[in-house]
């Protein structure tokens, strides 16, 4: 990825409640994640397709698990950060908190 591609809004959530999550990062979870700390939904359909865009990216990998009963024999998909992905979290931090901190430049604006 290039060092001046900025994460979306979107990946920048998904990406944050999979390293909150750790080892147990999969659909449900990141979506009800995201939900609890932001108040805001996300449905599971939009944060797999997020995982998918950011995994071809090379910014998360993915694992299957073990296939349970409870979900008909199918494995989850658990998915982690990868080192890119870590730094490119880090990058887009440091850019919002530089437009976030100082005196504003335009009359009336408060941060």
């Amino acid at each position: 990825m290039r060092s001046r591609e900025f994460l979306g809004q979107h990946e920048l959530m998904v990406m944050l409640a999979v390293l909150r999550l750790g080892r147990e990062a999969y659909g449900v979870p990141i979506a009800a994640e995201i939900a609890q700390r932001t108040g805001r939904e996300m449905l599971q359909g939009s944060v797999y397709a997020i995982l998918e865009r950011l995994e071809s990216r090379g910014l998360v990998t993915s694992r299957l698990g073990g296939a349970t009963a409870q979900r008909g024999g199918r494995a989850k998909r658990y998915f982690a950060l990868t080192s890119a992905g870590i730094r490119q979290v880090r990058e887009t931090q440091r850019a919002l908190e530089a437009l976030w901190t100082g005196p504003a430049k335009t009359a009336g604006a408060k941060p």
